[in-house]
């Protein structure tokens, strides 16, 4: 049925697309860390990372490393984590990434059941907490030190330096070999082990590229989003890798400002999280300098808002082009300067983005292109591109692909249905889970996202929401909660938001609010007490936040915008288990703590 489909072309593992690339651009550099005076970055070139691959491939090789092994890491995005991936592609062996910001439970789980003969640890107090994972798990024969050193505990530094002595050549893998697991963050129990093949990974990686058209070896990018996850790891790593390009490792989260203006990027691949922080950032930051800045920011935002209506009507409009130049040169250089100056353009993927945040960062002088894909997809299958753009879409499927909508789920009469996806990269399945392969894995090849979706007369796809997540209320309206909770967190007050309303008269919401800004906000408003506590139980506040989200969600239907909220203390994060490594809310563990809470706002007077 899908057989019309372009192939894409070689390499068909990632052992061969790494070698190749190695010989096409042996002295661009690959990989730039952060130097110890904080200053600037120092980079490795591809020969350099090559000859530490075949070094550790033979250290894997002398460890009993074979065909069909796996190797798993524990590590943050760095040097030494592609050089572990590729020398473990090169044994024919299987490469399980874990995040450092997991529950040692999730590790021990995904471990075992990967069945992980050689464990790589990033540093010594993730040693200690792995140490006896070889006495309860019987596959595991060895944990590797990347960092520091430990008495009796091999480093990677040695396993190289016994590589070295004894080489070894790489294995070319079959296309349908498995390459790699990668753990989907479960939002209930444990996580699934999605199974990828290297032809789904290397060809997703020249898909992408080929689909873009405008990735080459003088590209540079800043690398956070975590290779653990699928996005990260093909857009950030394997595509570059492929076309030539390089990467510096940003430092940790909180330096991402100052690592831009270091790294100079010329593409940034980001979540929309990151893009959120930006918008919510400047507007913050132009409305506390005030004066002559805000007059020219606020100008240019508009300038560039009329700019595209005018464009999109196909005309013109010669005194709002001359605001729009003003505010350029004088502001929005400026804006551009403090990510590097470089940057040509921005990709965003993992979930939706605002149309609001898009055109912003669009009108600032940076191209934004929006993606959609899911790690059983490897990740990349819809792609907005240089002259095949729609703001609000997430473009069309990339070469080789396709998708089709399927309305049988969705209950209702409307052009929206669930996303199946067809093309190379579809998963293999889910490592030793045969009913949720079976669940997710059509006959004909398709695999049944969850997610839904419509597309438009020009092929483009818009992701209207995730099957599971949609819910009616009780005039029988859906509700799509994701989509909603970001419009709302647009709100420079509000950091963090669950949308809550399943079979109830109307949608409430749980609000982790921006303290900074509230006490500030709370100052200027005469509020007296400003601990943290007060704050969310103050009437005042509740008003205030309540206008705001109105605000922000203007254009969505009234029925969405939620009519109460509960103010909660604890920030959302990876470390109190309410949010998966990937950042998504575990919306079970929200009911767990809050849903008496949530349930209780139905039981006061109904709002207008």
């Amino acid at each position: 049925m899908h057989d019309h489909l372009p192939s894409v072309p070689g390499p068909y593992n990632l052992v061969s697309l790494f070698e190749e690339s190695v010989k096409k651009f042996p002295d661009n550099p690959l990989f730039g860390t952060k130097n110890s005076a904080k200053t600037g970055y120092d980079w490795v070139t591809y020969r350099q990372v090559a000859y530490r691959v075949d070094n550790f491939r033979a250290g894997l090789a002398a460890l009993g490393v074979n065909r069909g092994d796996a190797v798993s890491i524990i590590a943050n995005n760095r040097t030494e984590w592609a050089v572990a991936a590729y020398a473990t592609y090169g044994r024919g062996a299987r490469f399980i990434p874990m995040y450092e910001a997991e529950l040692i439970r999730i590790w021990k789980y995904i471990i075992t059941d990967c069945g992980a003969k050689v464990l790589l640890v990033s540093r010594p107090d993730i040693y200690e907490k792995v140490k006896d994972f070889p006495a309860e798990i019987p596959a595991l024969k060895h944990i590797i030190l990347i960092d520091g050193s430990i008495e009796g505990v091999r480093t990677v530094a040695q396993l190289e330096e016994q590589g070295l002595a004894k080489p070894v050549a790489s294995i070319q893998p079959k296309p349908e070999e498995i390459a790699g697991l990668i753990y989907t963050s479960g939002t209930t129990g444990n996580p699934k082990g999605v199974l990828l093949s290297h032809r789904n990974l290397s060809g997703n990686a020249i898909a992408a590229e080929i689909t873009f058209k405008d990735f080459g070896p003088t590209d540079r990018t800043l690398s956070f989003l975590p290779w653990a996850h699928s996005f990260g790891q093909t857009a950030e790593l394997h595509m570059l890798v492929y076309v030539g390009a390089c990467t510096g490792f940003a430092e940790n989260t909180t330096t991402i400002v100052s690592d831009l203006a270091l790294v100079q990027p010329t593409i940034l691949v980001g979540v929309p999280r990151i893009f959120n922080k930006i918008y919510e950032g400047l507007h913050a930051k132009m409305k506390d300098k005030g004066g002559l800045a805000k007059k020219l920011f606020d100008m240019g935002v508009q300038a560039a808002s009329r700019n595209r209506e005018v464009k999109a009507k196909g005309g013109s409009d010669l005194i709002n082009s001359v605001k729009l130049t003003i505010a350029d040169k004088v502001v929005f250089t400026k804006i551009r300067e403090a990510f590097g100056g470089r940057l040509r353009f921005t990709v965003s993927s993992s979930a939706a983005l605002s149309v609001k945040v898009a055109e912003f960062i669009e009108g600032l002088g940076i191209p934004l292109y929006e993606a959609w894909g899911m790690t059983e997809l490897s990740p990349a299958h819809t792609v907005n591109a240089p002259g095949a753009c729609k703001m609000g879409s997430v473009g069309k499927p990339i070469f080789g692909s396709s998708v089709e909508i399927d309305k049988t789920v969705t209950g209702e009469d409307s052009p929206d249905g669930e996303i199946i996806a067809y093309g190379p990269n579809v998963m293999v399945g889910y490592h030793n889970l045969p009913k949720e392969t079976a669940e997710v894995l059509r006959p004909d090849g398709g695999m049944a996202t969850g997610d839904r979706g419509r597309l438009d007369a020009d092929g483009f796809l818009y992701i209207t929401g995730r099957i599971k997540e949609q819910y009616k209320l009780e005039n029988g309206k859906y509700v799509f909660p994701s989509g909603i909770e970001e419009t709302i967190t647009l709100s420079p007050y509000i950091e963090n938001c669950v949308v809550y309303g399943d079979n109830k008269p109307f949608n409430v919401a749980l609000i982790v609010p921006s303290f900074p800004l509230l006490e500030r906000w709370a100052k200027e408003n005469s509020i007296a007490d400003l601990e943290p506590a007060q704050l969310v139980d103050n009437p005042k506040i509740t008003e205030m936040l309540l206008t705001d989200i109105k605000r922000c969600c203007a254009q969505l239907a009234g029925y969405e915008i939620p009519k109460k909220i509960f103010i909660v203390q604890e920030t959302f994060s990876t470390e109190n288990g309410i949010l998966t490594p990937t950042l998504k809310v575990k919306r079970r563990e929200i009911m767990k703590r809050w849903g008496a809470k949530l349930d209780a706002l139905y039981q006061a007077s109904i709002p207008k």
